[in-house]
C-alpha cells in the first residue's frame, strides 16, 4: 500500500513539475517550444510527459486551466450587472487577453478547449450560456454559434501577438465583431 501512495505522490509531483516547466517555457518562447525541452526543464523523461499529456493541446489546456476557470467565474459574477451584449463583450475580451498570454497559442485554441479540462469546460459552458441569453433577448442573431465566438477570439489573439499592450486593441476588435464596420444610421443607409 505504501508503494502505491509513493507512486501516486511521485506522479503528482511529476505532473506539477511538467506544468511549471511548460508555463515558464510557453511564457518565454511561445507554445511551439519542443516538448523535449519541457521534459528536460521539469527533470522528467519525455515518456513521463507524454503519459500525462499525450498532446501539446492537452498540455496547453492544463497550463491554461486556472486562467480559463477564472474567465468563466468572473463572467458569471459580473453577469447580473450587465445586459447580454455587455456581458458577451467582457467575456470575449477576457478570453482574448488570456489566449494572448502565450505566443502562438491562439492557433490551437479551438482544439485546446475540446480537451475537457475543468477550465475548458467552464469557458465553453459560460460562452454558450451568454450566447443563449443574448439570443433569447433578441440581441444576437440565432445563427451565431459558440464556435463563431472562438473563431473571433482566435483572430483577435493572432492579430495581437506582436502588440506590446493589447488590452485597448482587444476592446476595439471585439467591438468590430459585435457591431461590424457598417454605419447603421448614416446618410446612405435606411
Amino acid at each position: 500500500m505504501s508503494d502505491d501512495l509513493d507512486l501516486r505522490a511521485d506522479a503528482r509531483r511529476n505532473r506539477e513539475r511538467i506544468l511549471i516547466a511548460a508555463e515558464e517555457l510557453f511564457l518565454e518562447r511561445g507554445v511551439g517550444v519542443a516538448l523535449e525541452e519541457v521534459a528536460k526543464r521539469a527533470n522528467v523523461g519525455i515518456g513521463t510527459l507524454y503519459r500525462r499529456f499525450p498532446t501539446r493541446e492537452e498540455l496547453l489546456a492544463a497550463t491554461s486551466n486556472e486562467r480559463f476557470l477564472s474567465v468563466a467565474a468572473t463572467s458569471r459574477l459580473r453577469d447580473p450587472e450587465h445586459d447580454p451584449n455587455t456581458a458577451i463583450r467582457a467575456y470575449l475580451e477576457d478570453l482574448a487577453l488570456n489566449t494572448s498570454i502565450y505566443r502562438s497559442f491562439a492557433a490551437s485554441l479551438g482544439t485546446v478547449i475540446q480537451c475537457g479540462t475543468p477550465g475548458c469546460n467552464a469557458i465553453t459552458a459560460e460562452g454558450n450560456r451568454l450566447l443563449r441569453r443574448a439570443q433569447e433577448a433578441g440581441m444576437i442573431r440565432r445563427e451565431v454559434t459558440f464556435d463563431d465566438f472562438i473563431t473571433v477570439v482566435i483572430a483577435i489573439s493572432i492579430a495581437l501577438e506582436k502588440e506590446s499592450s493589447p488590452k485597448s486593441r482587444v476592446a476595439h476588435l471585439v467591438d468590430l465583431f459585435l457591431h461590424g464596420i457598417v454605419v447603421r444610421h448614416g446618410p446612405h443607409l435606411p
